[in-house]
């Protein structure tokens, strides 16, 4: 139960920090910032995770990387499709 508070409050500076380096930078992209929170929570995962047991939350967080994933290759092709159509 530790690592899952851990987790979560590790998670939740990571995207404050983002949020703040936004703010101060004046470039409150939300591309940037899914990004950033993506690579955030995998880092957390990994940090995070045991190799033996697989707790209930982490099977429910692998399900959001997932579809973290997915959406990422989706703002990853609407990039490259914007550049080709200049």
């Amino acid at each position: 139960m530790m690592k899952k508070h851990l987790a979560i409050s590790a998670l939740a500076g990571w995207i404050l920090l983002v949020t703040g380096f936004m703010i101060l930078a004046r470039t409150l992209d939300l591309e940037i910032f899914f990004v950033l929170w993506l690579i955030g929570i995998l880092v957390v995962v990994q940090l995070v995770s045991d190799h033996a047991a697989t707790p209930r939350y982490l099977r429910y967080q692998r399900v959001v990387i997932a579809s973290g994933v997915i959406l990422f290759g989706a703002i990853v092709a609407r990039k490259i499709l914007e550049i080709l159509a200049r």
